[in-house]
């Protein structure tokens, strides 16, 4: 049950856009997040390259993780390493071949209620631009023709 402690009212409380204040958003909704290839890390060279990360849910079990090379523009299935198991962390991995230019990598999971990591505008079209502490969103990454790394807006 909530308690209205200080960090709970503050942080578990989300602004929306009509002016209401949603209390106690205490479930975390799925997310996953690219961990290889990422920030501030470099690819040495084109070739085979495989995309790793984690995704989670609060909500239940991960049942399906998509990425993206593309920015968001095509989505392939991910696989998932080992059991499957509630509001527990998940591995992924999705074999890639870098060819030297760039591209923006995104993962998006699903869990097994069928809640869909969402895209940043559809995230701030249903809670508006204060929602800051559960944000889910699609995080996205840009491999520069460097090789270099970097988070990026997409």
């Amino acid at each position: 049950m909530p308690s209205m402690a200080r960090d709970e009212t503050s942080k578990y409380t989300d602004l929306l856009p009509d002016g209401k204040a949603r209390q106690f958003t205490l479930v975390m909704d799925a997310k996953s997040v690219i961990t290889r290839p990422s920030g501030e890390q470099k690819l040495d060279r084109p070739g085979f390259c495989e995309i790793r990360g984690l995704a989670w849910s609060g909500r239940g079990a991960i049942s399906r993780v998509e990425v993206s090379t593309d920015g968001g523009g095509s989505w392939t299935d991910a696989e998932i390493e080992g059991p499957r198991y509630a509001k527990s962390f998940t591995r992924f991995r999705s074999p890639w071949r870098w060819d030297g230019r760039r591209h923006v990598l995104m993962s998006r999971a699903t869990d097994d209620t069928g809640y869909v990591q969402p895209t940043l505008a559809a995230l701030l079209e249903a809670r508006g631009r204060a929602t800051i502490y559960h944000n889910n969103r699609i995080k996205a990454w840009e491999v520069h023709e460097s090789g270099e790394v970097t988070n990026v807006e997409a």
